[in-house]
């Protein structure tokens, strides 16, 4: 069963999704919807309201994307990155041992299904350019500024 909740934030409706065990998916979305929600995406949902808030600069849910090895290997790299840091996709490519791997990095990054949580949007282009975001340039900008990664 999949359940469902919708988190209003600054930046546009998050539809969170669960499997009963974890949160599967947090993502962008242009409106809000019907909910059925369970405990996990509840939690993800005050846990949300906090980090926009301001009052929380990690999460503590059960995350369970879906996606290949290679995949959860990048995710899991993400997760490390700190809040009011940014990397890029060179960097990890070299963390996980082939440097040779920033476009697979980027593909990976960019099929990431749990935005904000799994902080993809802290990967930028090795010439400090922030490229590509799935929720878009403008939310990317705006989760960085909100993180104290970009001053401007």
């Amino acid at each position: 069963m999949t359940y469902v909740s919708f988190f209003e934030s600054p930046i546009g409706y998050l539809r969170i999704l669960s499997n009963g065990s974890g949160i599967t998916e947090i993502k962008f979305m242009d409106f809000d919807g019907p909910e059925d929600p369970d405990a996990h995406t509840e939690s993800a949902k005050t846990q949300l309201r906090e980090y926009f808030a301001g009052n929380r600069n990690q999460f503590q849910l059960n995350l369970l994307p879906q996606g290949s090895d290679f995949e959860q290997k990048i995710w899991k790299q993400l997760l490390e990155i700190p809040q009011g840091s940014t990397t890029s996709y060179g960097a990890i490519a070299k963390k996980i041992g082939d440097p040779k791997a920033s476009q697979a990095v980027g593909k990976a990054n960019g099929k990431n299904p749990i935005a904000i949580v799994i902080p993809c949007h802290r990967v930028i282009g090795s010439d400090n350019k922030l490229t590509g975001y799935a929720g878009g340039p403008e939310r990317k900008e705006w989760l960085l500024k909100h993180e104290g990664a970009l001053l401007i």
